[in-house]
């Protein structure tokens, strides 16, 4: 027991410090408008919730990024037009937050808007928003991508003739166990479903035996959010400014719950955006842009995943894009895409609700926030 004791005692310290022990926080933005210079690095204190500038790296429209498993690579999407949207590939240094560029190929398809990587290291797919298809690039040896393995063009339409005449694929996201990809379609109400297949010298991706799941009709696909075992999927959708929550059993997804992200009264544009659960699962967050400018937030129940609303917080700023959780959950962070800032919140563990930290990141037009751990 003493001895126990002692090495509880001996371990505190140590165990303390990685608790709170600065971590990066990449930025990627829209430079189209002058302001920005493209990914912006910055050091997250988590004891404290203030940042630091580490690193400018100049890129183009970097609106989405990701980073390899093993940190040493950042993969982004660059949303340009007029045929050069493009996917890049960086060597990540995280002692100094030095992004180098190790090349760039073209996508081939309008509006890149996502980008994912498996954490085995093999590919990366990139979502095209405007020619309504997905990419996938092998990863090399040194970190680069090789030219387009595999070009999947959707297809169909939905009930909004404004905004669903053709396919919008918007974001893709592997399963946790790494067998399986969603791929969301806010032109044809769809998520659709691929295995992976990473090995094997064939197309990586392979339409499931439940090729797809529908959202509700206009409703406009956007993101997801998973469970940690998988078997949960909460889909954002745009349009309509809602959360569909999906069951999974028997390797297929099955539709239980549609809730609501705004206010009560609330009439006027939507735009939602991003949707994200806490480290523990125990709460849901959902971020609504146009007049809104909020984020919904929900308790999950633990016994069928359902959710619960149990608030609204302003984003105090204007078009919350991205939003991001620490690692640690102690902080949800708000990409304001039309204030040109970061806005900090502290969560409280076990209410989910949010308060405002006073710290801000001022950096131009942000879009997409993720956390190195």
């Amino acid at each position: 027991m003493k001895t126990a004791i002692t090495f509880l005692l001996l371990a505190l310290p140590a165990m303390i410090f990685a608790q709170h022990q600065p971590i990066d926080l990449l930025i990627g933005t829209y430079t189209n408008n002058g302001k920005s210079q493209g990914i912006y690095v910055y050091t997250f204190d988590p004891a404290t919730g203030s940042t630091t500038l580490k690193s400018i790296t100049e890129s183009r429209n970097p609106s989405f990024l990701a980073i390899s498993a093993d940190r040493k690579y950042v993969y982004a999407a660059n949303e340009n037009g007029d045929g050069e949207g493009a996917a890049s590939a960086y060597a990540y240094e995280q002692a100094t937050g030095k992004l180098t560029l190790l090349n760039q190929q073209l996508t081939e398809g309008g509006g890149p808007c996502h980008v994912t990587t498996d954490s085995r290291g093999s590919h990366v797919v990139i979502s095209n928003y405007g020619g309504g298809s997905v990419n996938v690039f092998p990863i090399e040896h040194d970190g680069s991508l090789g030219p387009i393995k595999q070009m999947i063009q959707q297809k169909g339409s939905g009930p909004d003739k404004s905004r669903q005449q053709a396919p919008h694929v918007h974001s893709a996201f592997f399963t946790p166990d790494q067998t399986r990809i969603y791929i969301q379609d806010l032109g044809t109400d769809k998520i659709n479903i691929y295995d992976f297949k990473p090995t094997g010298g064939g197309d990586p991706l392979v339409p499931a035996a439940q090729p797809f799941v529908k959202s509700a009709p206009g409703g406009g696909p956007r993101h997801i959010a998973q469970s940690a075992d998988g078997s949960r999927v909460y889909l954002v959708q745009e349009m309509t400014a809602k959360v569909m929550v999906y069951r999974q059993q028997n390797e297929r997804l099955e539709a239980v719950q549609e809730v609501e992200m705004n206010e009560d009264g609330f009439s006027g544009k939507n735009g939602a955006a991003d949707i994200h659960l806490s480290p523990d699962g125990k709460f849901l967050y959902a971020s609504n842009r146009g007049d809104a400018n909020t984020l919904a937030i929900y308790r999950v129940n633990a016994a069928d995943g359902t959710l619960a609303k149990i608030g609204n917080q302003s984003v105090l700023g204007g078009g919350p894009r991205n939003f991001t959780i620490s690692p640690d959950g102690k902080y949800l962070l708000v990409a304001n895409q039309n204030t040109d800032e970061v806005v900090v919140f502290a969560r409280d563990l076990e209410t989910g609700l949010l308060t405002d930290t006073g710290h801000r990141i001022a950096v131009p037009v942000p879009v997409c926030l993720v956390f190195v751990d």
